[in-house]
């Protein structure tokens, strides 16, 4: 009897021990369900603070306006313009939607009921296995979190074809600039050139008008003269045929009219004048000062003895028609030094410069200011 006592001692302290163990077990394996449950709760909160509760207005559009009028040398006051986003679904750009805030105590106990309730607070069982879909349940927030992410991903691969319609309509644009960037430069460039000649011509003609009021004045001085010395020739012969002495000075005005006649008349008359002069003594005579090689003319700066061959020691002879040679030191043509000829046609008042024609079957090479003219 004892022994069988003893046995049963024995066994009960095993199975109280092996009771033991099992409750110390089971309190870790609580623990860690009890922690990995509050994490989960944790992070499902946090990942439905990131899920989109509502759906963006899909009757919000924009417009980019584009100018489709084409370009020509005209001002369009207002142009024609095309919607290059119409087909764009502008609603994929709306942000800051509402997004679910479970982080309350009310839905935080929602998320803890695996198991419909009835109100009474038990357990709805279907048949033998309690029930977990329906109002009230976890399921029901997880299910709402994946629809709002399933639209979520479903917006996102809309968003992404709609970049790729983007990138083509960007790509055309681009294309479409690129071509019209050379032209645009092109344009540029000829508008800068044509700016430079248009400079360069009226300074000329800026010059050639400050010719042309100087001799219109000198013409009218001697037109003046003219009138003056007239009337007193008309004076002189009213007055009495006795008076020698008055009579020889009409007599002397009359000279002095006819000899200014004379200049006037020698000034008037066209390049070569009376004087036949071919040629002068051989040497550099002067420099080009301007050259117009597109509209073939240059202004010349003789030197003062040149000017003297050309015109008389008294500077008052026209300008004959003469050509001279035009050299470039350091050039290397097929004719060496040498660049072209000119022809005298029109001098400059009161500066020793004569407007010369380029004459094109003799060029070389452009004519620059700083070539030397020479005789030949």
């Amino acid at each position: 009897m004892n022994k069988a006592l003893h046995v049963l001692v024995y066994l009960f302290v095993i199975l109280s021990a092996a009771a033991l163990w099992f409750e110390i077990e089971l309190n870790k394996k609580r623990s860690l369900l009890t922690d990995r449950n509050r994490l989960q709760e944790e992070y499902v909160i946090k990942i439905a603070s990131t899920v989109e509760k509502v759906e963006p207005n899909k009757d919000a559009t924009t417009e980019t306006k584009k100018d489709v009028s084409p370009i020509e040398a005209k001002i369009v006051d207002i142009p024609e313009t095309e919607n290059v986003l119409e087909d764009y679904n502008f609603y994929l750009e709306q942000s800051n939607l509402e997004t679910y805030s479970w982080d309350n105590p009310e839905t935080k106990k929602q998320l803890r009921n695996v198991y419909v309730l009835d109100f009474e607070g038990n357990i709805v069982m279907d048949g033998n296995v309690p029930e977990t879909k329906g109002p009230g349940t976890e399921r029901e927030l997880l299910e709402l979190l994946l629809d709002g992410a399933s639209k979520m991903r479903t917006k996102l691969d809309t968003t992404r074809a709609e970049l790729v319609k983007l990138h083509k309509i960007l790509d055309e644009q681009v294309e479409e600039l690129n071509k019209i960037k050379p032209m645009a430069r092109q344009d540029k460039v000829t508008i800068v050139e044509k700016n430079e000649k248009i400079a360069k011509l009226e300074e000329i003609k800026a010059d050639l008008e400050n010719q042309i009021v100087k001799i219109k004045t000198q013409i009218d001085e001697l037109n003046a003269e003219i009138t003056s010395l007239k009337d007193e020739v008309v004076t002189a012969q009213d007055e009495t045929a006795a008076a020698k002495e008055e009579l020889q000075k009409s007599q002397k005005l009359v000279e002095q009219l006819k000899k200014l006649i004379q200049e006037i008349l020698a000034r008037n008359t066209p390049s070569g004048g009376d004087r036949n002069i071919t040629s002068i003594p051989s040497g550099d005579k002067g420099k080009i000062v301007e050259a117009d090689n597109e509209n073939m003319f240059a202004i010349v700066e003789f030197d003062p003895k040149t000017m003297k061959e050309l015109k008389g020691d008294n500077l008052d002879h026209p300008i004959p028609n003469l050509e001279l040679g035009v050299k470039r030191p350091g050039f290397h043509g097929e004719a060496g030094e040498f660049i072209g000829r000119i022809r005298l046609r029109q001098e400059v008042r009161e500066k020793n410069y004569i407007i010369c024609d380029i004459l094109g079957a003799w060029k070389q090479g452009d004519i620059q200011p700083g070539d030397i003219i020479f005789a030949d």
